[in-house]
């Protein structure tokens, strides 16, 4: 072996599953990762959820990402479905990150997630969220309190919103990837079809407009996708409510919220594909659906 065979660096790849409680910033974190936004953000907890899978490439490495829905009780078959993507996620792991709120790190949720991950023979590294948002002096006990409970290989305090300890954990994750050629090609930023994030954007959308139960009662299909050369992409979406009681709220009086809420998705919608986009939304009532297999099914869920 030259000594330039000995300088080379050898390339990692491998998949990160980031776990944690609904609101806790994992959306935030992938997406601050990747320059982009792919995963949906809102204030409000459970916004995600399904799998969303992010690639950020670098020139010694492929880090593919998967954002995962917040660990918590189930109430309805949504939720259930939403705990099996957890776990179907921990199974690709080559890494986990786990993220807890610095403002209220020892729920009963990020116990049940210690024994979940428990299982799960992989490096965890504990990520500390939202630290600008409390006395830095009450970091290092959290930080001795999970030294305890668990053998993290690393526990790094952040905040993701502020990109504040990022490159850090970057340099972790790469400490800890396996060696491996990419599994994707470097153009890629995901797997998953442009259809899905214009359904996660009208979703993102109600749930930053609407109120109460409303965005947790709603989900959204797309119906028809056509690009059109010369012309927009024309994109039909079907918002499904659980109660007719709901449909007048989403709608509005004379329509007025409906339009608001097809605006503001197309204008997310038309920067995410970069071209113009004529967005239709029809609102429909399938009533009980978070607890129906069958629907649940049709919207990817399995």
């Amino acid at each position: 072996m030259n000594d330039i065979e000995k300088n080379v660096i050898p390339f990692k790849s491998g998949y990160v599953v980031i776990v944690g409680e609904p609101n806790v910033g994992k959306s935030t974190l992938m997406n601050n990762f990747l320059a982009m936004k792919l995963s949906i953000v809102t204030p409000k907890p459970q916004t995600t959820r399904h799998r969303v899978l992010g690639i950020m490439n670098e020139q010694d490495c492929q880090v593919i990402f998967l954002d995962t829905p917040g660990l918590m009780k189930p109430r309805y078959k949504l939720h259930e479905y939403m705990l099996k993507t957890i776990n179907k996620a921990l199974t690709e792991a080559d890494i986990i990150i786990f993220m807890i709120d610095a403002g209220s790190p020892g729920s009963s949720n990020n116990s049940h997630m210690l024994e979940v991950i428990s299982k799960v023979n992989v490096p965890v590294l504990l990520v500390i969220n939202k630290i600008d948002l409390i006395d830095r002096n009450k970091i290092l006990p959290i930080i001795n309190n999970y030294k305890n409970r668990f053998s993290f290989k690393e526990i790094i305090p952040i905040s993701a919103l502020n990109m504040d300890g990022l490159e850090i954990l970057k340099n972790a994750i790469k400490n800890y990837l396996p060696i491996s050629p990419p599994f994707y090609s470097r153009e890629y930023l995901t797997e998953q079809p442009e259809r899905f994030f214009v359904a996660e954007i009208i979703r993102e959308k109600i749930f930053q407009i609407y109120k109460d139960e409303i965005p947790y009662s709603t989900t959204v299909t797309i119906n028809e996708f056509k690009e059109r050369q010369n012309s927009k992409d024309f994109i039909s979406a079907t918002i499904y409510l659980e109660r007719i009681s709901q449909k007048g709220i989403i709608i509005g009086k004379n329509g007025i919220a409906l339009k608001n809420l097809g605006q503001r998705a197309r204008q997310d919608i038309e920067e995410f594909l970069g071209r113009g986009v004529y967005l239709e939304l029809h609102v429909s009532v399938k009533e009980k659906w978070r607890s129906k297999d069958s629907f649940l099914k049709q919207l990817g869920y399995n």
